[in-house]
């Protein structure tokens, strides 16, 4: 159940609540044998309003104990001999809250009020007053409200403490999770990527010692080395320091492009409209999304040209790229662990992505980025 379903639930309960009691203290101060006086007329509203009262004791305990309190004042200054029922319920209320202060020095005062109010009427001599008083508001009744009030309080405390120890926990684990993934990235993968950046730069040196032309390919194994080696680093920054190393974004795409055009690909970048503050997940996945793109029309698509086109609108961000390449329709590619993870970010973000052969030749990759989403 969402947590508005349990809101909604919540108020609709409330209200039944307070309906409840009000019906049944007019219900009982209507049972007396009076007469329609201003007066008494004045002690029906009275007794309706405390019960009412108890709609808002969730979003105002402290407003509720003090009105429920004055109208039980109130209808016994009229000649009502009603227990003050609704006061109880705002006082396991109130209690429940945590104002349990507030509601001991109500309590007193109440307690105090109560007799006066029944000599106020003038229907009782100051014996039948104090005995009408403590019928409205027996001690151990009201001693049962707020110790009820209270164990609630303790038990949901104790509910809520237990939750941020789970999630505690979990984050305890997660961090584990992320060094275990570290270190693995670290031992299996930067030796692999050093041999080839090393050897991509000595050849590079040699072929310029000799005074020969360096191949464009080898030049892009060598930057392409380079730049790896700076992602693993940031990835295991990162993965160290749970997301606080800046990743690359929205501002290095342009770079991505030229590293595109360096290996032969006619990339061109294209970006529209007034860029507004960007979150740092969307920043993030923007990055991702062109840098797999370009990866895969560089490995697959057999393409000569290649766009990438980033509108940034108020509330979105909407990027496309497309390629000339061999895919059609009928023959469209099985989608790769590249293209799901791109999937994934997009659709964690609540954004949509389509991915797919276009009908005149080539592969395009559309995605839509709320801007409504946090890092």
């Amino acid at each position: 159940m969402s947590a508005g379903e349990t809101g909604v639930r919540a108020r609709v309960g409330d209200w039944v609540i307070a309906v409840g009691v009000a019906a049944a203290l007019l219900v009982t101060g209507l049972s007396g044998q009076r007469s329609a006086t201003n007066l008494d007329l004045l002690g029906y509203v009275l007794l309706t309003a405390g019960g009412l009262a108890l709609a808002a004791r969730r979003r105002a305990p402290v407003a509720v104990l003090a009105v429920t309190a004055l109208c039980a004042v109130g209808y016994q200054a009229t000649g009502f001999d009603v227990p003050a029922v609704a006061y109880l319920f705002a006082v396991y209320a109130a209690v429940r809250a945590g104002h349990r202060t507030v509601t001991v020095a109500a309590s007193v005062a109440i307690l105090a009020l109560l007799p006066l109010a029944a000599l106020a009427s003038g229907l009782h001599d100051a014996g039948e007053a104090f005995a009408q008083a403590r019928g409205a508001l027996e001690i151990a009744w009201l001693i049962a409200a707020g110790a009820a009030g209270e164990a609630l309080r303790q038990a949901e405390r104790r509910a809520d403490e237990a939750e941020r120890s789970r999630e505690e926990t979990a984050r305890r684990r997660a961090d584990e999770e992320r060094l275990r993934i570290a270190r693995e990235l670290h031992d299996s993968l930067t030796h692999q990527i050093s041999v080839i950046k090393v050897q991509a730069e000595v050849a590079v040196h040699v072929a310029r010692r000799r005074g020969e032309e360096v191949p464009q390919a080898l030049l892009a194994i060598q930057e392409a080395g380079r730049e790896a080696t700076r992602e693993l680093r940031a990835t295991l920054e990162a993965l160290r320091d749970d997301d606080t190393t800046p990743p690359r974004g929205l501002d290095d795409v342009p770079e991505l492009v030229e590293r595109a055009r360096a290996i032969g690909l006619e990339a061109t970048l294209t970006i529209e409209g007034q860029r507004h503050d960007v979150p740092a997940a969307v920043d993030r996945t923007v990055y991702r999304i062109v840098q797999e793109s370009l990866t895969n029309i560089a490995r697959h698509a057999h393409a000569a040209t290649a766009s990438v086109r980033i509108d940034c609108r108020p509330d979105a961000l909407a990027i496309r790229i497309d390629d000339d390449g061999k895919a059609t329709p009928d023959t469209a590619p099985t989608p790769g662990l590249g293209l799901l993870g791109m999937r994934e970010r997009v659709t964690a973000l609540g954004g949509r992505l389509r991915a797919e052969p276009r009908g005149e030749g080539g592969f395009t990759v559309q995605a839509e980025l709320p801007l409504g989403q946090t890092s």
